[in-house]
C-alpha cells in the first residue's frame, strides 16, 4: 500500500527513503499486530495494544458494564493509536491536502502552514465533535457540578477512556511528523511549545482523574482551534478572506475567559468542598491543596501565555495593515474621468450643427 507517490527513488536504509516511505512501513507493522489476532499463542498480545487495558465488569439493574482504570499497560494500547495516527496523517496529506495544493501553487513557506492547518483542521474537527458527544453521553452538561462531585472519577466508561488514549496518541505522533515533513528549523520552537502542552495538559487531567473537567476544557480549546486553522486555511486560498479572524479573534478571548473561570470553579471551589481530602494513591484521589494550586497555576500560567501571545500576533497585524495603507493607496488605479454624453454634432452660438457643417433638419409643425 503506497501512500505517497515516489518521484525520486532512494536507497534502502536512507535517511530520504525512510522519510519518503515511513507511511508505508508503519502501515505493514500494524498489519503484523492485526494478524496476531488469528492465532490463539498471539491473540492476547495484540490485544494489549488494540484494546484499553484495566477493565473491571459492574453488574447494573440495566446490564453489565465494563468500567476502566489506567495503568502502564496504556503505554502499550496509545503505542498502537500513535501508528494509527501516523497512517491517518499520511492519507490526509496524500489524498487531500497534497492535490489542493497542486492547484493553488502556494510557496514552500505557505505550503507549510497550509499542510499544518489542513492537518489540524480534520484533528480538532473530528475531536470537538468526538468530546461534544462523550458530554452529552455521559450527562455532564445536564449536570454541571457532576464535574467536581464524587470526586476522584474513577473507575472510566469505554468511551472516556479510549478518547484520552487517542488524544496522547496523536499529539505523540506530531513529533516524530516534524521530522518527517522536514519542518524548518525557526518553525520547530513554537510547534514543540504547541505539541507539549497538549501533552502536559491531557496527562495531567488522565493521572489526577480529572478527566470530566479535562473534556469540557479539550472541547473549548478545540473548538476554538478549529475556527482559527479554518480561517487560516480560507486566507490561502484567497488572501481577501481575512474577515474570518476576526471573528476568531472574538472566540479566542471568549475561550480563554470561559477556560479560566472554568478551572477555579471546579478545581479552587468545587474540589476544595469536597468531603475526601488528602492523598490516596490506591483510590485515585489527589485531592490536595498543593496539588490543586499546581494545576490552577498550571491552566492560568497556559492561558496567559496564550493570551499574549494572541496580543503579540493582533498588534503584529495592525502594525503591517497600517504600514500597507500607504501603499496601497499609491498603487491604488486612478479612476477614468466621467464623459458627458453629448448630442449628435456640435453647439454653436446655442444652435446644434451637424459634424458636416451642415445645419441640422428643422421640424414641420403642423397646423392646427
Amino acid at each position: 500500500m503506497a501512500f505517497r507517490r515516489r518521484s525520486k527513488s532512494y536507497p534502502f536504509f536512507s535517511q530520504e527513503f525512510f522519510i519518503q516511505n515511513h507511511a508505508d512501513l508503519v502501515f505493514c507493522l500494524v498489519v503484523l499486530i492485526l494478524i496476531g489476532l488469528m492465532f490463539e499463542a498471539t491473540a492476547k498480545t495484540a490485544f494489549l495494544f488494540i484494546l484499553p487495558q484495566y477493565n473491571t465488569t459492574t453488574f447494573l439493574p440495566e446490564g453489565e458494564e465494563s468500567l476502566y482504570h489506567y495503568g502502564w499497560r496504556d503505554c502499550i494500547t496509545i503505542f498502537f493509536y500513535f501508528l494509527i495516527a501516523i497512517i491517518l496523517h499520511a492519507v490526509v496529506q496524500e489524498y487531500v491536502l497534497d492535490k489542493v495544493n497542486r492547484r493553488l501553487h502556494l510557496s514552500k513557506s505557505k505550503n507549510t502552514k497550509f499542510n499544518e492547518s489542513g492537518q489540524l483542521c480534520v484533528f480538532h474537527l473530528v475531536s470537538s465533535v468526538w468530546s461534544l458527544y462523550v458530554l452529552i453521553t455521559e450527562g455532564y452538561i445536564q449536570n454541571f457540578s457532576s464535574l467536581w462531585e464524587n470526586y476522584p472519577h474513577v473507575p472510566l466508561r469505554f468511551q472516556v477512556k479510549f478518547f484520552y488514549l487517542f488524544q496522547l496518541a496523536y499529539w505523540l505522533h506530531t513529533l516524530p511528523e516534524l521530522y518527517f515533513q522536514k519542518v524548518r528549523k525557526e518553525e520547530m520552537p513554537r510547534q514543540l511549545a504547541y505539541i507539549l502542552l497538549y501533552l502536559l495538559h491531557i496527562t495531567l487531567a488522565y493521572l489526577l482523574n480529572l478527566t470530566r473537567v479535562g473534556l469540557v476544557l479539550l472541547f473549548l480549546q478545540y473548538l476554538s482551534e478549529l475556527g482559527f486553522h479554518v480561517s487560516r486555511l480560507f486566507y490561502f486560498i484567497d488572501e481577501n478572506h481575512h474577515k474570518l479572524f476576526d471573528v476568531w479573534a472574538v472566540s479566542f478571548v471568549f475561550t480563554r475567559m470561559v477556560t479560566l473561570t472554568l478551572t477555579v470553579l471546579a478545581v479552587g471551589f468545587g474540589l476544595a468542598r469536597a468531603e475526601n481530602q488528602g492523598l490516596d494513591l490506591e483510590a485515585g484521589n489527589f485531592n490536595t491543596i498543593l496539588i490543586r494550586l499546581t494545576v490552577l497555576l498550571t491552566v492560568c500560567f497556559t492561558q496567559a501565555w496564550l493570551l499574549w501571545k494572541f496580543i503579540r500576533f493582533q498588534l503584529r497585524r495592525w502594525r503591517e495593515y497600517r504600514r500597507e495603507q500607504p501603499a496601497r493607496k499609491r498603487l491604488a488605479p486612478k479612476l477614468p474621468l466621467r464623459t458627458l454624453k453629448r448630442d449628435v454634432g456640435h453647439h454653436e452660438n446655442g444652435i446644434i450643427k451637424a459634424e458636416n457643417g451642415a445645419s441640422p433638419r428643422t421640424k414641420k409643425i403642423k397646423a392646427p
